[in-house]
Protein backbone atom coordinates (compact mmCIF):
# COMPACT_ATOMS: atom_id res chain seq x y z
CA UNK A 1 0.00 0.00 0.00
CA UNK A 2 2.99 2.48 0.69
CA UNK A 3 4.83 1.81 -2.26
CA UNK A 4 1.84 2.13 -4.91
CA UNK A 5 0.93 5.27 -2.85
CA UNK A 6 3.66 6.85 -0.31
CA UNK A 7 1.27 9.72 0.93
CA UNK A 8 -1.63 7.60 1.94
CA UNK A 9 -3.55 8.93 5.65
CA UNK A 10 -3.00 6.76 8.31
CA UNK A 11 -6.57 6.53 9.02
CA UNK A 12 -7.17 4.49 5.29
CA UNK A 13 -4.33 2.19 6.68
CA UNK A 14 -6.04 1.16 9.79
CA UNK A 15 -9.54 1.16 8.09
CA UNK A 16 -7.68 -1.21 5.49
CA UNK A 17 -6.36 -3.61 8.10
CA UNK A 18 -9.64 -3.78 10.04
CA UNK A 19 -11.65 -4.81 7.22
CA UNK A 20 -8.83 -7.18 5.87
CA UNK A 21 -7.66 -8.88 9.06
CA UNK A 22 -10.77 -7.83 11.41
CA UNK A 23 -7.77 -6.67 14.29
CA UNK A 24 -7.98 -3.21 15.59
CA UNK A 25 -4.78 -1.33 16.03
CA UNK A 26 -4.01 2.27 17.62
CA UNK A 27 -3.03 5.20 14.96
CA UNK A 28 0.39 5.26 16.77
CA UNK A 29 1.11 1.70 15.90
CA UNK A 30 0.03 2.07 12.44
CA UNK A 31 2.26 5.35 12.20
CA UNK A 32 4.96 3.04 13.43
CA UNK A 33 4.32 0.56 10.75
CA UNK A 34 4.24 3.14 8.02
CA UNK A 35 7.57 4.35 8.90
CA UNK A 36 9.31 0.68 8.55
CA UNK A 37 7.17 -0.16 5.37
CA UNK A 38 8.89 3.19 3.85
CA UNK A 39 12.17 2.94 5.07
CA UNK A 40 12.01 -0.47 3.13
CA UNK A 41 10.69 0.88 0.30
CA UNK A 42 12.60 4.10 -0.03
CA UNK A 43 15.62 2.68 1.71
CA UNK A 44 17.58 4.12 4.65
CA UNK A 45 18.85 7.18 4.70
CA UNK A 46 22.20 6.57 6.42
CA UNK A 47 22.41 4.37 3.38
CA UNK A 48 21.86 7.15 0.91
CA UNK A 49 24.29 9.39 2.19
CA UNK A 50 26.51 6.50 1.21
CA UNK A 51 25.66 6.21 -1.96
CA UNK A 52 26.11 10.08 -2.71
CA UNK A 53 29.48 10.12 -4.15
CA UNK A 54 28.72 7.19 -6.69
CA UNK A 55 25.19 9.21 -7.83
CA UNK A 56 27.66 12.27 -8.80
CA UNK A 57 29.99 10.13 -10.68
CA UNK A 58 27.32 8.62 -12.12
CA UNK A 59 25.66 12.29 -13.13
CA UNK A 60 28.73 13.76 -14.22
CA UNK A 61 29.53 10.17 -16.55
CA UNK A 62 25.95 11.11 -18.34
CA UNK A 63 25.40 14.24 -18.76
CA UNK A 64 28.76 15.65 -19.91
CA UNK A 65 29.48 19.28 -18.87
CA UNK A 66 28.04 18.65 -15.31
CA UNK A 67 29.30 20.50 -12.36
CA UNK A 68 29.19 18.59 -8.91
CA UNK A 69 31.06 20.06 -5.76
CA UNK A 70 30.96 18.04 -2.47
CA UNK A 71 32.28 20.10 1.06
CA UNK A 72 32.10 17.75 4.14
CA UNK A 73 32.86 18.76 7.51
CA UNK A 74 36.08 19.38 8.71
CA UNK A 75 37.39 16.29 10.90
CA UNK A 76 39.97 17.14 13.55
CA UNK A 77 41.32 13.53 13.69
CA UNK A 78 42.08 12.48 10.12
CA UNK A 79 42.39 8.75 10.69
CA UNK A 80 38.98 8.28 10.92
CA UNK A 81 37.31 6.39 8.39
CA UNK A 82 33.91 8.55 8.00
CA UNK A 83 33.49 11.95 7.03
CA UNK A 84 30.17 14.08 7.39
CA UNK A 85 27.83 15.62 4.63
CA UNK A 86 28.02 19.19 4.85
CA UNK A 87 27.26 21.08 1.54
CA UNK A 88 26.51 20.13 -2.22
CA UNK A 89 26.08 22.28 -5.87
CA UNK A 90 25.21 20.27 -8.74
CA UNK A 91 24.54 22.03 -12.66
CA UNK A 92 23.82 19.94 -15.39
CA UNK A 93 25.56 20.56 -18.57
CA UNK A 94 22.49 20.46 -20.43
CA UNK A 95 21.29 23.25 -18.47
CA UNK A 96 24.56 25.32 -18.72
CA UNK A 97 24.56 25.17 -21.88
CA UNK A 98 21.22 25.84 -22.74
CA UNK A 99 20.88 29.25 -19.73
CA UNK A 100 24.09 30.58 -21.93
CA UNK A 101 22.19 30.14 -25.68
CA UNK A 102 19.16 31.82 -24.38
CA UNK A 103 20.89 34.99 -23.85
CA UNK A 104 19.03 36.45 -21.62
CA UNK A 105 21.08 37.33 -17.91
CA UNK A 106 18.37 37.55 -15.28
CA UNK A 107 18.66 35.08 -12.25
CA UNK A 108 16.15 34.30 -9.67
CA UNK A 109 17.14 33.09 -6.15
CA UNK A 110 15.40 31.32 -3.58
CA UNK A 111 15.81 28.41 -0.83
CA UNK A 112 13.51 26.15 0.63
CA UNK A 113 13.72 23.76 3.22
CA UNK A 114 13.92 20.15 3.46
CA UNK A 115 11.88 17.53 4.62
CA UNK A 116 12.81 14.36 6.13
CA UNK A 117 14.83 13.24 9.15
CA UNK A 118 18.04 14.97 8.14
CA UNK A 119 17.94 18.91 8.38
CA UNK A 120 19.14 21.39 5.69
CA UNK A 121 18.10 23.90 2.94
CA UNK A 122 17.96 23.49 -1.19
CA UNK A 123 19.38 26.76 -2.22
CA UNK A 124 17.96 27.01 -6.25
CA UNK A 125 18.59 29.28 -9.20
CA UNK A 126 16.67 29.34 -12.24
CA UNK A 127 16.51 31.73 -15.45
CA UNK A 128 13.96 32.67 -18.03
CA UNK A 129 13.55 31.04 -21.61
CA UNK A 130 12.54 33.29 -24.61
CA UNK A 131 9.16 32.69 -23.94
CA UNK A 132 9.29 33.93 -20.10
CA UNK A 133 9.07 30.55 -19.28
CA UNK A 134 11.10 29.48 -16.21
CA UNK A 135 14.64 27.11 -16.93
CA UNK A 136 16.17 25.54 -14.17
CA UNK A 137 19.51 25.41 -13.66
CA UNK A 138 21.69 24.72 -10.56
CA UNK A 139 20.93 23.82 -6.76
CA UNK A 140 22.26 23.43 -4.03
CA UNK A 141 21.96 21.52 -0.38
CA UNK A 142 23.48 23.17 2.37
CA UNK A 143 22.99 23.23 6.03
CA UNK A 144 21.62 26.45 6.79
CA UNK A 145 20.72 29.43 5.17
CA UNK A 146 23.26 32.24 5.77
CA UNK A 147 25.94 34.40 4.02
CA UNK A 148 28.15 31.53 4.24
CA UNK A 149 26.06 29.00 2.34
CA UNK A 150 24.77 31.31 -0.20
CA UNK A 151 28.23 32.62 -0.89
CA UNK A 152 29.52 29.17 -1.43
CA UNK A 153 26.92 28.46 -3.54
CA UNK A 154 27.10 32.09 -5.98
CA UNK A 155 30.94 31.29 -5.95
CA UNK A 156 29.84 28.16 -7.62
CA UNK A 157 27.45 29.25 -10.00
CA UNK A 158 29.72 31.96 -11.07
CA UNK A 159 32.56 29.65 -11.87
CA UNK A 160 29.77 27.44 -14.56
CA UNK A 161 28.54 30.94 -16.05
CA UNK A 162 31.26 32.78 -16.13
CA UNK A 163 30.68 35.71 -13.72
CA UNK A 164 33.08 38.10 -12.81
CA UNK A 165 32.77 40.83 -10.14
CA UNK A 166 32.42 43.62 -12.96
CA UNK A 167 29.39 41.01 -14.39
CA UNK A 168 26.43 43.16 -15.65
CA UNK A 169 23.69 40.61 -14.24
CA UNK A 170 20.01 41.03 -12.77
CA UNK A 171 19.01 38.85 -9.39
CA UNK A 172 15.85 38.81 -8.31
CA UNK A 173 15.16 36.92 -4.37
CA UNK A 174 12.74 37.79 -1.56
CA UNK A 175 15.75 39.17 0.37
CA UNK A 176 16.88 35.72 2.13
CA UNK A 177 18.94 35.35 5.27
CA UNK A 178 22.68 36.44 3.87
CA UNK A 179 22.16 36.59 0.26
CA UNK A 180 22.53 40.43 0.45
CA UNK A 181 25.95 40.88 1.70
CA UNK A 182 26.91 37.42 -0.07
CA UNK A 183 26.01 39.04 -3.24
CA UNK A 184 27.29 42.80 -2.33
CA UNK A 185 30.96 41.13 -1.81
CA UNK A 186 30.82 38.98 -4.79
CA UNK A 187 28.85 40.85 -7.62
CA UNK A 188 28.76 44.51 -7.23
CA UNK A 189 28.14 45.52 -10.03
CA UNK A 190 24.63 43.32 -10.83
CA UNK A 191 21.32 44.77 -10.35
CA UNK A 192 19.66 42.95 -7.40
CA UNK A 193 16.01 43.26 -7.50
CA UNK A 194 13.07 41.96 -4.82
CA UNK A 195 10.16 40.02 -6.10
CA UNK A 196 7.26 42.16 -6.16
CA UNK A 197 5.04 39.38 -5.04
CA UNK A 198 6.85 38.85 -1.72
CA UNK A 199 7.07 42.54 -0.68
CA UNK A 200 2.86 42.72 -1.44
CA UNK A 201 2.51 39.61 0.98
CA UNK A 202 4.27 41.63 3.55
CA UNK A 203 2.31 44.93 2.62
CA UNK A 204 -1.41 43.22 3.09
CA UNK A 205 -0.55 41.67 6.43
CA UNK A 206 -1.74 45.76 7.52
CA UNK A 207 -3.27 46.91 4.29
CA UNK A 208 -5.79 43.88 3.17
CA UNK A 209 -7.76 45.40 0.83
CA UNK A 210 -7.39 45.73 -3.41
CA UNK A 211 -6.87 49.01 -3.30
CA UNK A 212 -3.56 49.17 -2.22
CA UNK A 213 -2.52 46.22 -4.51
CA UNK A 214 -3.27 48.34 -7.60
CA UNK A 215 -1.94 51.47 -6.10
CA UNK A 216 1.39 48.98 -5.69
CA UNK A 217 1.58 47.66 -8.58
CA UNK A 218 1.24 50.84 -10.52
CA UNK A 219 4.26 52.13 -8.69
CA UNK A 220 6.43 49.08 -9.39
CA UNK A 221 5.63 49.02 -13.74
CA UNK A 222 6.12 52.51 -13.61
CA UNK A 223 8.92 52.68 -16.57
CA UNK A 224 9.91 56.91 -16.08
CA UNK A 225 10.67 58.91 -12.96
CA UNK A 226 7.75 61.01 -13.46
CA UNK A 227 5.54 58.26 -13.62
CA UNK A 228 6.96 56.43 -10.86
CA UNK A 229 6.70 59.93 -8.61
CA UNK A 230 3.01 60.33 -10.20
CA UNK A 231 2.07 56.98 -8.62
CA UNK A 232 3.77 57.20 -5.49
CA UNK A 233 1.82 61.07 -4.73
CA UNK A 234 -1.77 58.87 -5.54
CA UNK A 235 -0.38 55.98 -2.99
CA UNK A 236 0.09 58.94 -0.20
CA UNK A 237 -2.66 61.08 -0.77
CA UNK A 238 -4.73 57.32 -0.46
CA UNK A 239 -3.17 56.30 2.80
CA UNK A 240 -0.13 58.30 3.95
CA UNK A 241 0.91 55.55 6.63
CA UNK A 242 1.41 52.41 3.12
CA UNK A 243 2.99 55.66 1.41
CA UNK A 244 5.93 55.74 4.61
CA UNK A 245 6.04 51.95 4.45
CA UNK A 246 6.66 51.67 0.81
CA UNK A 247 8.95 54.05 0.84
CA UNK A 248 11.36 53.20 3.94
CA UNK A 249 10.30 49.60 4.41
CA UNK A 250 11.36 47.45 7.07
CA UNK A 251 15.55 46.70 6.28
CA UNK A 252 17.04 45.54 4.17
CA UNK A 253 16.20 48.58 2.20
CA UNK A 254 12.63 47.96 -0.87
CA UNK A 255 14.07 49.18 -4.21
CA UNK A 256 11.12 49.99 -6.35
CA UNK A 257 10.84 52.35 -8.80
CA UNK A 258 11.98 53.06 -12.55
CA UNK A 259 15.20 52.07 -11.22
CA UNK A 260 14.00 48.94 -10.32
CA UNK A 261 12.73 47.63 -13.78
CA UNK A 262 14.68 44.78 -14.89
CA UNK A 263 16.73 45.30 -18.39
CA UNK A 264 15.32 43.19 -21.44
CA UNK A 265 12.15 42.19 -19.21
CA UNK A 266 8.48 42.18 -20.46
CA UNK A 267 6.07 43.84 -17.73
CA UNK A 268 6.17 42.97 -14.01
CA UNK A 269 7.90 39.48 -13.18
CA UNK A 270 7.52 37.44 -10.40
CA UNK A 271 9.72 35.69 -8.42
CA UNK A 272 9.82 32.33 -9.16
CA UNK A 273 10.27 29.91 -6.55
CA UNK A 274 11.17 26.12 -6.88
CA UNK A 275 10.28 24.67 -3.78
CA UNK A 276 12.52 21.49 -4.62
CA UNK A 277 12.78 19.62 -0.84
CA UNK A 278 14.98 16.45 -1.37
CA UNK A 279 13.94 13.89 1.85
CA UNK A 280 17.51 12.85 1.10
CA UNK A 281 20.87 14.30 -0.40
CA UNK A 282 20.76 11.42 -3.16
CA UNK A 283 17.44 12.68 -5.88
CA UNK A 284 17.19 10.54 -9.19
CA UNK A 285 18.25 12.65 -12.43
CA UNK A 286 15.49 11.09 -14.03
CA UNK A 287 13.00 12.95 -11.90
CA UNK A 288 14.21 16.51 -13.75
CA UNK A 289 12.00 17.06 -16.51
CA UNK A 290 12.60 20.92 -18.45
CA UNK A 291 10.06 22.78 -20.54
CA UNK A 292 10.20 22.40 -24.47
CA UNK A 293 10.05 24.77 -26.50
CA UNK A 294 6.88 24.86 -29.54
CA UNK A 295 8.79 24.13 -32.59
CA UNK A 296 5.18 24.79 -33.84
CA UNK A 297 4.29 28.36 -33.00
CA UNK A 298 3.63 30.29 -35.90
CA UNK A 299 6.08 33.14 -37.15
CA UNK A 300 10.11 34.29 -35.91
CA UNK A 301 8.75 35.17 -32.61
CA UNK A 302 8.13 33.32 -29.38
CA UNK A 303 4.53 33.35 -29.09
CA UNK A 304 4.22 35.32 -25.54
CA UNK A 305 6.43 37.63 -27.92
CA UNK A 306 4.40 37.59 -30.58
CA UNK A 307 0.90 38.48 -28.17
CA UNK A 308 3.25 41.36 -26.72
CA UNK A 309 4.35 42.42 -30.00
CA UNK A 310 0.61 42.56 -31.51
CA UNK A 311 -1.37 44.14 -28.69
CA UNK A 312 1.45 46.75 -28.88
CA UNK A 313 1.12 46.93 -32.83
CA UNK A 314 -3.01 47.26 -32.24
CA UNK A 315 -2.27 49.88 -30.03
CA UNK A 316 0.11 52.15 -31.93
CA UNK A 317 -3.06 53.31 -34.90
CA UNK A 318 -4.10 55.57 -32.46
CA UNK A 319 -0.64 57.43 -32.31
CA UNK A 320 1.27 59.72 -35.24
CA UNK A 321 4.41 60.43 -35.50
CA UNK A 322 6.77 63.51 -37.24
CA UNK A 323 10.25 63.25 -38.50
CA UNK A 324 12.54 66.28 -37.31
CA UNK A 325 14.84 65.66 -40.28
CA UNK A 326 17.24 63.15 -38.83
CA UNK A 327 16.67 59.79 -36.94
CA UNK A 328 13.68 60.91 -34.50
CA UNK A 329 10.40 61.17 -34.49
CA UNK A 330 7.62 63.18 -32.58
CA UNK A 331 5.38 60.74 -31.53
CA UNK A 332 1.90 61.34 -30.02
CA UNK A 333 -1.19 60.41 -29.52
CA UNK A 334 -4.47 60.37 -27.44
CA UNK A 335 -4.62 61.25 -23.32
CA UNK A 336 -1.84 63.58 -24.07
CA UNK A 337 0.55 61.11 -24.50
CA UNK A 338 3.92 62.31 -26.44
CA UNK A 339 7.15 60.74 -26.71
CA UNK A 340 10.23 60.93 -28.64
CA UNK A 341 11.60 58.13 -30.62
CA UNK A 342 15.09 57.67 -31.55
CA UNK A 343 15.53 54.85 -34.15
CA UNK A 344 18.96 55.19 -34.36
CA UNK A 345 19.64 53.96 -30.77
CA UNK A 346 16.78 52.13 -30.92
CA UNK A 347 14.90 54.02 -28.30
CA UNK A 348 11.75 55.89 -26.97
CA UNK A 349 11.29 58.11 -23.65
CA UNK A 350 8.94 55.84 -22.42
CA UNK A 351 11.60 54.04 -21.70
CA UNK A 352 10.04 50.34 -22.72
CA UNK A 353 11.08 49.74 -25.77
CA UNK A 354 15.07 50.07 -24.12
CA UNK A 355 13.39 47.58 -20.83
CA UNK A 356 11.91 44.85 -22.69
CA UNK A 357 13.93 45.01 -26.22
CA UNK A 358 10.67 44.50 -27.98
CA UNK A 359 8.92 47.88 -29.79
CA UNK A 360 6.77 49.82 -27.64
CA UNK A 361 3.46 51.57 -29.52
CA UNK A 362 5.22 54.67 -29.93
CA UNK A 363 8.24 52.74 -32.07
CA UNK A 364 5.65 50.84 -33.97
CA UNK A 365 3.80 53.90 -34.72
CA UNK A 366 7.65 55.30 -36.22
CA UNK A 367 8.26 52.07 -38.14
CA UNK A 368 4.71 52.62 -39.99
CA UNK A 369 5.43 56.36 -40.44
CA UNK A 370 8.60 55.39 -42.34
CA UNK A 371 7.19 52.77 -44.16
CA UNK A 372 4.22 55.41 -45.78
CA UNK A 373 7.37 57.96 -46.46
CA UNK A 374 9.56 55.19 -48.46
CA UNK A 375 11.76 54.08 -46.42
CA UNK A 376 13.08 50.00 -46.30
CA UNK A 377 12.09 49.56 -42.63
CA UNK A 378 11.92 45.25 -43.55
CA UNK A 379 9.67 43.21 -41.06
CA UNK A 380 8.45 44.14 -37.52
CA UNK A 381 10.00 41.37 -35.91
CA UNK A 382 13.66 42.22 -36.62
CA UNK A 383 13.32 45.04 -34.59
CA UNK A 384 12.66 42.61 -31.61
CA UNK A 385 15.69 41.34 -29.82
CA UNK A 386 16.41 38.12 -30.56
CA UNK A 387 16.70 36.82 -27.25
CA UNK A 388 12.97 36.60 -28.02
CA UNK A 389 13.40 34.95 -31.41
CA UNK A 390 12.01 31.35 -31.84
CA UNK A 391 15.19 30.07 -33.10
CA UNK A 392 17.05 31.17 -30.05
CA UNK A 393 14.22 29.27 -27.74
CA UNK A 394 14.67 26.24 -29.74
CA UNK A 395 18.23 26.59 -29.06
CA UNK A 396 18.19 26.78 -25.57
CA UNK A 397 16.24 23.48 -25.30
CA UNK A 398 18.25 21.64 -27.96
CA UNK A 399 20.11 20.05 -25.12
CA UNK A 400 18.81 17.39 -23.59
CA UNK A 401 19.41 16.14 -19.92
CA UNK A 402 19.78 12.13 -20.29
CA UNK A 403 18.67 10.00 -17.83
CA UNK A 404 20.79 7.40 -15.17
CA UNK A 405 20.82 4.32 -14.55
CA UNK A 406 19.99 1.91 -11.95
CA UNK A 407 21.95 2.20 -8.74
CA UNK A 408 23.41 -1.18 -9.00
CA UNK A 409 24.86 -0.51 -12.20
CA UNK A 410 26.70 2.91 -10.69
CA UNK A 411 30.32 3.29 -10.46
CA UNK A 412 31.74 2.73 -6.96
CA UNK A 413 33.43 5.73 -5.60
CA UNK A 414 37.10 5.20 -4.74
CA UNK A 415 37.32 7.50 -1.98
CA UNK A 416 38.49 6.04 1.11
CA UNK A 417 35.75 8.38 3.78
CA UNK A 418 32.50 6.99 4.35
CA UNK A 419 30.38 9.86 3.76
CA UNK A 420 27.33 10.02 6.81
CA UNK A 421 24.43 12.36 7.17
CA UNK A 422 25.22 15.53 8.93
CA UNK A 423 24.58 16.43 12.12
CA UNK A 424 21.38 16.65 13.50
CA UNK A 425 19.72 17.55 16.84
CA UNK A 426 15.87 17.60 17.71
CA UNK A 427 13.91 20.68 17.88
CA UNK A 428 12.16 21.37 20.93
CA UNK A 429 7.86 20.71 19.84
CA UNK A 430 6.16 18.52 16.76
CA UNK A 431 7.91 19.94 13.78
CA UNK A 432 5.43 21.14 11.27
CA UNK A 433 4.98 19.10 8.62
CA UNK A 434 2.67 20.84 6.16
CA UNK A 435 3.42 25.18 4.69
CA UNK A 436 0.61 27.37 6.03
CA UNK A 437 -0.27 28.70 2.62
CA UNK A 438 -1.34 32.17 1.56
CA UNK A 439 -4.97 33.63 0.61
CA UNK A 440 -4.47 33.64 -3.16
CA UNK A 441 -3.14 29.77 -2.55
CA UNK A 442 -6.91 29.39 -0.75
CA UNK A 443 -8.56 31.32 -3.08
CA UNK A 444 -7.10 29.38 -6.17
CA UNK A 445 -7.91 26.20 -4.59
CA UNK A 446 -11.15 27.69 -3.73
CA UNK A 447 -11.88 28.95 -7.64
CA UNK A 448 -10.32 25.01 -8.72
CA UNK A 449 -13.14 23.63 -6.98
CA UNK A 450 -15.91 25.76 -6.85
CA UNK A 451 -15.44 28.02 -10.58
CA UNK A 452 -16.08 31.53 -8.43
CA UNK A 453 -16.42 33.00 -5.17
CA UNK A 454 -14.91 34.73 -2.47
CA UNK A 455 -11.66 33.50 -1.35
CA UNK A 456 -11.54 31.09 1.74
CA UNK A 457 -10.17 32.72 5.15
CA UNK A 458 -6.98 31.15 6.85
CA UNK A 459 -8.31 28.37 9.12
CA UNK A 460 -7.31 29.08 12.71
CA UNK A 461 -7.97 25.21 13.51
CA UNK A 462 -5.63 23.92 16.51
CA UNK A 463 -4.00 26.93 16.33
CA UNK A 464 -4.28 27.22 20.23
CA UNK A 465 -4.95 24.24 22.22
CA UNK A 466 -6.39 23.98 25.78
CA UNK A 467 -4.46 21.71 28.33
CA UNK A 468 -6.57 18.59 29.86
CA UNK A 469 -4.61 18.77 33.28
CA UNK A 470 -3.87 22.95 34.30
CA UNK A 471 -6.88 23.84 31.56
CA UNK A 472 -4.75 26.67 30.45
CA UNK A 473 -4.23 27.34 26.55
CA UNK A 474 -1.03 27.24 24.71
CA UNK A 475 -0.05 22.91 25.05
CA UNK A 476 -1.40 20.28 25.37
CA UNK A 477 -1.57 17.45 28.74
CA UNK A 478 1.08 15.05 26.77
CA UNK A 479 3.52 18.47 27.16
CA UNK A 480 2.35 19.82 30.16
CA UNK A 481 4.90 20.89 32.95
CA UNK A 482 2.61 22.50 35.62
CA UNK A 483 2.53 25.80 34.03
CA UNK A 484 -0.40 28.15 34.43
CA UNK A 485 -1.56 25.79 37.01
CA UNK A 486 -2.95 28.33 39.29
CA UNK A 487 -4.15 29.95 36.89
CA UNK A 488 -6.50 26.75 35.70
CA UNK A 489 -6.99 26.41 39.14
CA UNK A 490 -8.31 29.89 40.04
CA UNK A 491 -10.53 29.68 36.60
CA UNK A 492 -12.03 26.83 38.01
CA UNK A 493 -12.59 28.24 40.98
CA UNK A 494 -14.31 31.03 39.65
CA UNK A 495 -16.04 28.99 38.00
CA UNK A 496 -17.25 26.81 40.74
CA UNK A 497 -17.87 29.82 42.87
CA UNK A 498 -19.81 31.56 40.38
CA UNK A 499 -21.88 27.83 40.10
CA UNK A 500 -22.27 28.19 43.79
CA UNK A 501 -23.74 31.48 43.91
CA UNK A 502 -25.77 31.01 41.28
CA UNK A 503 -27.25 28.30 42.84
Amino acid sequence: MVESNPTVPLRSIQEQVQKRLQVGVSIHKVQRAKATATKQVSGDYTKQYEVLRDYLMELQATNVGTTVKLEVVNEPNSTRETRQFKRVYICLGALKKGFKADLRDILGLDSAFMKGPFPGQVLTTVGLDSNNGIYPLAYGIVETENMSSWKWFLECLGDDLELYSNSNFTFMSDRQKGLLPAVAQLYPQVEHRFCLRHIYENMRIKWKTKEYKDHLWQCAIATTVPEFEHYMNELNKFDKDAFEWLKNPPPPPLTIGPEATFQAEQDQIYCSTIYVRFSTAVPYGEDLQCEESDVKAPGPLTPTTSKLLERNREASVQYRARWNGTAKYEVYGPWHDQHVVDMTNMSCTCRRWELNRIPCRHAIATIHEMADSGDKVGELYTYVNKVYWLQTWNEAYSYTVDPIKGRAMWLKSTCPFKLTPPPHHNQPGRPKTKRKRSVDEKYDKHMQNHGAGEPEKLTRKFVSVRCGKCNNRGHNSRTCKGQGGNAGSNEGGNAGSSQGGNA
